[in-house]
């Protein structure tokens, strides 16, 4: 007799005696959890959002729409980028009279190509407040998941209060589980036993998140 007949073995001998259930998995547990936590309102909502996207080393800024070109212009030239990677949704307007270089999402990219790109500018699916996280979606306005893992800066749009949250389990009733999601708290960053952060190891080292009204 195998190990893994054995072991197999003891589970059967173990639920002979368990009584039939045919309870539907999603209502055999219990899920009273709360949905969120406090009600802060839009402005509060928000707020939470600025505050701890901030704790986690993103740099936020706040524009009005109409603002909105001039911001990411001004951003991008601060950072000194030269050219600036666009997903295909992007709208027009965002980058009206932007003067970094525009490099389309192209699907032979190859990641040599992709980390030769200053910085790339996206929207988001849904902006959560609690967790200070971004989650992207596969949607037009954000492109493929690798366009925002390779360059080593990330400039994300956020309409508000539209695509904010107060709990991930409101932002789950808005995200489809088919899509392609990337869950984004801050920049890239890990560290080792001694606790010594290091940033950009699996995505961009550099996070800027764009609050527009």
């Amino acid at each position: 007799m195998s190990g893994r007949e054995r072991v197999l073995g003891r589970v059967r001998r173990a639920l002979a005696t368990a009584p039939d259930d045919d309870t539907p998995y999603e209502q055999a547990i219990a899920r009273g959890y709360l949905r969120r936590h406090a009600d802060l309102g839009v402005e509060g909502t928000v707020d939470l959002l600025a505050e701890n996207l901030a704790d986690y080393r993103a740099i936020v800024h706040r524009c009005a729409l109409d603002e909105l070109p001039g911001t990411l212009g001004r951003l991008l030239e601060l950072r000194g980028s030269r050219s600036v990677l666009v997903p295909p949704g992007l709208p027009e307007s965002w980058l009206a009279g932007v003067a970094t270089t525009r490099v389309d999402d192209r699907a032979d990219d190859t990641p040599h190509a992709l980390d030769r790109v200053d910085s790339v500018v996206t929207g988001c699916a849904v902006a959560v407040a609690e967790t200070g996280t971004i989650v992207l979606d596969g949607s037009p306005d954000q492109g493929r998941r690798r366009i925002t893992l390779v360059p080593d800066h990330h400039i994300c749009v956020v309409r508000v209060p539209d695509q904010v949250v107060p709990s991930v389990p409101v932002a789950l009733e808005r995200l489809a589980p088919a899509r392609p999601l990337t869950w984004i708290s801050g920049p890239s960053a890990t560290s080792d036993i001694e606790l010594d952060r290091v940033e950009g190891v699996h995505g961009p080292r550099t996070l800027e998140v764009v609050l527009v009204r």
